[in-house]
């Protein structure tokens, strides 16, 4: 069973970075076969938290992208899009900088997916209007969404599962990630404004015509409007706060749509019909795949390997931290974050068991939040956060960039897309490396 789920995911992966096949098709058969040779129940594939496909991120995809289409007949993102452009006087770098940070802001404080969501239907029409290539604009955002996610507890989901485990509180990465983030982003726009300064131009005479809209005049429907902007505050709001109520995301997310639909007139047939279904089965079927992976025990051989070589004592875990980020960072390029997190945090577990606990006589948190542990920790949320950026199913937020970016007639192809992330996935993680040797273990703070 090892060598056929090992045989199914690298060859699926080899598939979809051709692209000779459509990724949704290579998902979907990469899946059936998990399930036809038994790597997998389909109770595994359909019910298993663990192992299958991860519902919480399916139905909240569904929900905001049910959501995004009701708003879109309003003309409110025609309104932002402009708004926004004014505001960067049609500058199309400037507009990049401005999207890059607020992309990130809202990633610190909502899932990732609903970000871009709500920021790439703006972007394909400012770019439209000013006539440039919008592929780059929807790649950084997705970057800056991964990189700004990974700042706060509520951010990314890897944190979520780490926080848990770790029993870390809010604060607690608010102090020790957020500002490695707040480096990474300005060494990263920095780099990014040299790379397009003189890449991404716009003709004089399409700023001008754009500075010369009346945005208000592109709202279509204010009573629509009105009803969406505050169900959608009201559902940002519930993520934000979900914590509090134990509500997962994908709840908040479905009780917005819902209600967004019953006291709208739009027809369920014509909102559900313009849904991105072909990414929904991507992700179903990258799950099935990548869980039976998990199940054989392919992710916790290599854990397990690059712990033992890393050779952790209770007064030095600087080799394993070190290590920790960018193995952490190359797996979450190509696996899904999540379950390599799921796979790691009882193995951390494990290790802290074993090597602390004999000498310090700790258990439980205390054991877990040892200082000698703690780099350990950020290390791995560094390394899964940021190296979703590294290629275009690293991360939950690339997949839906790149979906709606081909439903807009503007493919984006894994290469393309590796392109951009794999250098922004090596300097941000280098930043982080430099910060977690710095402030652990030579600052010691």
């Amino acid at each position: 069973m090892f060598w056929i789920a090992v045989g199914i995911f690298f060859s699926a992966y080899a598939v979809i970075v051709s692209e000779k096949v459509h990724k949704t098709k290579v998902a979907m058969f990469g899946a059936a076969l998990t399930l036809l040779t038994k790597v997998l129940t389909q109770h595994d594939a359909l019910h298993n938290i663990d192992l299958g496909v991860d519902w919480n991120v399916i139905f909240l995809l569904i929900s905001m992208m049910i959501m995004v289409n009701i708003m879109t007949k309003t003309g409110v993102f025609q309104y932002v899009a402009i708004k926004s452009a004014k505001i960067a006087k049609g500058d199309p770098v400037r507009l990049m900088i401005i999207f890059s940070i607020v992309t990130a802001l809202a990633s610190a404080f909502l899932d990732n997916v609903t970000t871009v969501l709500l920021l790439a239907p703006v972007t394909l029409l400012i770019a439209k209007e000013l006539e440039v290539d919008p592929v780059p604009y929807l790649i950084t955002e997705a970057m800056a969404s991964n990189i700004g996610g990974t700042a706060t507890l509520i951010g990314d989901p890897p944190n979520i599962m780490i926080a848990s485990k770790a029993g870390l509180a809010f604060t607690d990465f608010v102090y020790h990630l957020t500002p490695v983030i707040i480096l990474a982003m300005i060494v990263w726009m920095l780099v990014w404004k040299v790379v397009f300064g003189k890449r991404l131009r716009a003709r004089e005479d399409l700023k001008a015509r754009v500075m010369a809209m009346d945005e208000n005049a592109l709202i279509k429907d204010m009573g629509l409007l009105k009803k969406s902007g505050a169900i959608m505050g009201l559902t940002i709001v519930g993520f934000v706060l979900h914590g509090v109520f134990h509500y997962e995301p994908a709840t908040v997310a479905l009780a917005g749509a819902s209600l967004l639909l019953m006291l709208s007139d739009e027809d369920p047939h014509t909102v559900l019909i313009e849904l991105e279904w072909s990414t929904i089965f991507f992700f179903i079927g990258l799950f099935i795949i990548i869980g039976g992976t998990v199940k054989v025990g392919f992710i916790e051989v290599l854990a397990r390997s690059m712990i033992g070589l890393t050779s952790p004592t209770p007064s030095d875990m600087f080799t394993l931290s070190m290590v920790m980020v960018w193995f952490s960072a190359m797996a979450s390029a190509i696996v899904d974050n999540i379950p390599f997190v799921a796979t790691m945090n009882p193995l951390l577990v494990d290790m802290a068991e074993k090597v602390l606990g004999p000498s310090t006589g700790l258990k439980g948190f205390e054991l877990l939040q040892h200082p000698s542990m703690m780099p350990v920790w950020w290390a791995l949320a560094l390394g899964a956060c940021l190296g979703g950026n590294g290629t275009a199913i690293g991360a939950s937020a690339n997949v839906i960039v790149v979906g709606m970016s081909e439903k807009a007639g503007h493919k984006i192809t894994f290469l393309r897309f590796m392109k951009y992330g794999v250098p922004v996935m090596l300097l941000t993680v280098a930043v982080a490396t430099v910060y977690l040797y710095v402030r652990y273990y030579v600052l010691k703070w």
